[in-house]
């Protein structure tokens, strides 16, 4: 079992940054893919980015530009550097992880961006 434990969210100004860290705990093999998604309320979860053991990244097209996705596979770590923030981007953020056996949701950390 892997569990991915997020960190870094908070409440930030319209404009602002924050670093979203997720750290994959457990019993850890083949990490391929790891990604963010979010869930804002009344809506669906959706994809905000990902990344592969690679490297290849690909995002939403609402976060291109101020959104950089990157991993520390030694640390089975990845990252989510949030900049020029919107009131739109508030939502809770998951991490996620996939190997050969699934994928695996973090808890969610909230993201609150005030106008």
């Amino acid at each position: 079992q892997v569990h991915p434990v997020e960190s870094g969210g908070g409440l930030v100004q319209t404009g602002g940054l924050l670093r979203l860290s997720c750290v994959a705990t457990g019993i850890i093999v083949s990490i391929n893919t790891m990604g963010w998604y979010r869930q804002a309320p009344g809506n669906q979860r959706e994809l905000v980015a990902l990344i592969t053991s690679g490297g290849s990244t690909n995002y939403a097209d609402s976060v291109k530009g101020r959104f950089t996705i990157s991993r520390d596979n030694a640390k089975n770590t990845v990252y989510l550097q949030m900049n020029s923030l919107k009131p739109e981007d508030t939502a809770v953020y998951y991490c996620n992880v996939q190997n050969w056996a699934g994928d695996y949701w973090g808890q969610g950390t909230q993201v609150t961006v005030s106008s």
